[in-house]
């Protein structure tokens, strides 16, 4: 694989820097909460052979999502990034996360997007806070799911909603 279509996936989405490339084990990549370390090495042009558990990531600035924010959801400022956006492959499936905090409804959201030939779908959005959270997820046919931190719970579709967390992470189904 290169980094190729991350980079066509970063560049089609309107304002966001992509400022280096990776490979790292799905379970660590997952884990971390801060903005990954590209490989200085790695461009987009840089051919990588992947293991069935490693993810290809593109590292974000995490200030140019807000335009992306702003124009997917008509609503300026109403979403405010609150931790570094991945984007990735998985198993030969491109990905984009964001976390976020919705002024509007004042709770924090993951907002999940799957990356297919027909264009960008998404597949979750979870908005929580310590009392609730709610979420709409449709993660059927992909090894991910969301992990809701304070009661260990893995959700991979449905609607509903479950107690209330401090994060909500994505992760490989396991």
């Amino acid at each position: 694989m290169n980094f190729g279509n991350l980079a066509k996936i970063v560049a089609g989405v309107a304002g966001v820097a992509a400022t280096g490339y990776g490979v790292k084990k799905a379970v660590d990549y997952f884990q971390n909460r801060d903005q990954e370390e590209p490989d200085p090495e790695t461009t987009e042009d840089a051919e990588v052979e992947l293991e069935p558990d490693d993810i290809a990531f593109a590292t974000v600035e995490p200030e140019s999502v807000q335009p992306f924010l702003d124009n997917s959801f008509g609503a300026e400022g109403r979403y405010v990034p609150t931790r570094p956006p991945k984007v990735f492959e998985y198993q030969e499936q491109d990905y984009m996360v964001i976390w976020t905090y919705d002024n509007e409804k004042e709770k924090n959201q993951l907002l999940a997007f799957q990356y297919t030939e027909d264009g960008r779908q998404m597949v979750a959005s979870v908005g929580y806070t310590a009392d609730a959270t709610d979420y709409n997820i449709n993660l059927d046919g992909t090894n991910l799911a969301v992990a809701i931190s304070s009661n260990g719970e893995q959700i991979t579709s449905g609607q509903g909603e479950t107690d209330g967390t401090d994060e909500v992470d994505l992760v490989p189904v396991g």
